[in-house]
């Protein structure tokens, strides 16, 4: 919420303005931390409480089945569920599309209930709605509830952690699809071997999936916090320093003018994911798949947090070896097949780079209203390029698919140029609002009390929610 509206001006206090507001226009984390914010944290107590809120949050963020239910119906197809469900190619690609559709349908409205629930009871309530059933169904039913889980995961990523630290939280969290990717690889060998009379493997995949989701689903209703103001894991002393340790977000960055930001940003999150399209190929051999997601995510966050690199450089690194395998996979004869695997595991790495582009989203805007609604923007991006990357891989292009690689190809080369066009733009402004004359509007704001100005409880300008437009001292990383 914004304070320019709602706040009063009161009184003069060394030629400055003093403003009054009420409970209603400052986060609700000034009504929890007050006293001298100014004092210095001690570094070893801020290491022992972030291990604290790793232990409590991370399980529950890096919970792979999250993945694992969304994704288990290219296991499906190993597993024979085109011939035993009857489908046609076109048929298997409206399934894998619906979900995207009803992704994009439902994003913006999940993301506005983010900003008017708590997010972790929203989230909650969602993710026991995963199902198994009817084909066309469950898969339009997962895409609605699935719309609330990234943008609420990211949501609550940047209410725990600084933006530094968000680079590695995102990218561990979203790493668990490769988690998610060996395990269904591994339950889909065993199924495989698996003769029931009345089920085929594929829906007893669909059943385990579905099983593991619920119970899942239970532990975020009892475990998972809304923010830190209100976590069951930490004491009333602890929720105060984690208010505090975080309020350090609301003076890194800058971002003015956002708009065609935005838009670039939304465009590269449809782009990226039209690349990411897997092959069906044999289960175990599947789970080098995850294996390589895995290394590549976790190469690509360890690069973003190198000084020098950041993220848009290293997501730029990380395009160089899946491009590199798009062109082996489309130029290499077909009896290499050696080189064919090799160069279609290169180009798994690109799952990395949008992994690390999440983690830099949540530390580009400002202000609860503004980043959920940014969030849905860029995932709207993100639903579309998945909802068209199926019809790519039509009948007509096998058994070599050199059209949809080529089309890959080049999306790849596109992606990294608007990366490097987003950091160009985020540099200029952070240049241009380097020059600019201090501003002081939100230096003296109290929280009133009745009708006057609250009695000494000043409120520090990290947690007016203010966004990156109204706080002056909001600046980026690269």
């Amino acid at each position: 919420m914004s304070t320019s509206d709602s706040t009063s001006t009161h009184r003069e206090k060394n030629g400055h303005a003093i403003k009054a507001v009420t409970e209603f226009d400052v986060d609700i984390a000034a009504q929890l931390v007050s006293g001298d914010v100014g004092e210095d944290l001690d570094p070893q107590v801020m290491k022992k409480l972030l291990r604290k809120i790793d232990l409590h949050i991370m399980p529950l963020l890096c919970r792979e089945m999250t993945f694992a239910d969304k994704t288990s119906l290219g296991q499906s197809a190993v597993l024979g569920i085109q011939s035993t469900a009857h489908l046609s190619q076109n048929q298997f690609n409206w399934l894998s599309s619906v979900f995207y559709l009803t992704y994009l349908a439902f994003e913006y409205p999940q993301n506005l209930a983010l900003q008017y629930f708590p997010v972790g009871k929203w989230m909650r309530l969602h993710a026991a709605c995963h199902s198994f059933g009817g084909l066309f169904a469950v898969r339009f039913i997962l895409g609605i509830c699935e719309g609330a889980i990234t943008p609420g995961f990211m949501i609550v990523t940047s209410m725990f952690y600084t933006r530094q630290e968000q680079n590695k939280r995102v990218g561990y969290w979203f790493l668990m699809n490769g988690f998610a990717v060996i395990f269904l690889g591994l339950v889909s060998f065993g199924l495989l071997h698996t003769k029931t009379p009345k089920f085929a493997p594929w829906q007893w995949l669909m059943i385990i999936t579905g099983l593991i989701t619920i119970v899942t689903s239970v532990c975020f209703w009892f475990l998972f916090p809304n923010s830190p103001t209100t976590a069951w894991f930490l004491t009333a002393e602890e929720r105060v320093l984690a208010v505090r340790r975080i309020m350090v977000n609301q003076t890194e960055q800058h971002w003015k003018r956002e708009q065609p930001k935005i838009w670039v940003m939304a465009l590269f999150a449809a782009i990226a994911y039209l690349t990411n399209q897997r092959q069906l190929i044999t289960t175990l051999l599947g789970c080098v798949d995850g294996a390589v997601e895995i290394l590549s995510i976790w190469l690509g966050i360890s690069l973003a947090g190198v000084t020098g690199i950041g993220r848009a450089y290293a997501c730029t690194m990380l395009y160089i070896p899946c491009l590199l395998g798009a062109l082996l996979v489309n130029l290499l004869p077909s009896h290499l097949r050696v080189g064919l695997l090799f160069g279609y595991w290169l180009s798994i790495f690109a799952f990395a780079p949008f992994a690390v582009f999440l983690g830099w989203v949540s530390g580009l805007v400002s202000g609860h209203t503004k980043r959920t609604t940014t969030n849905a923007i860029v995932l709207i991006g993100y639903a579309i390029g998945n909802f068209a990357s199926p019809f790519i891989w039509k009948a007509k292009y096998q058994p070599r698919n050199h059209v949809p690689w080529a089309f890959l190809a080049a999306s790849m080369g596109a992606s990294v140029l608007l990366l490097l066009t987003l950091r160009a733009m985020l540099a200029k402004e952070n240049s241009r609002r380097d020059r600019e004359s201090y501003h002081d509007a939100y230096d003296n704001v109290y929280l009133a009390k009745d009708s006057g100005v609250g009695s000494g409880h000043k409120i520090d300008k990290a947690l007016l929610d203010l966004t990156d437009l109204q706080n002056h001292e909001f600046r980026y990383t690269l």
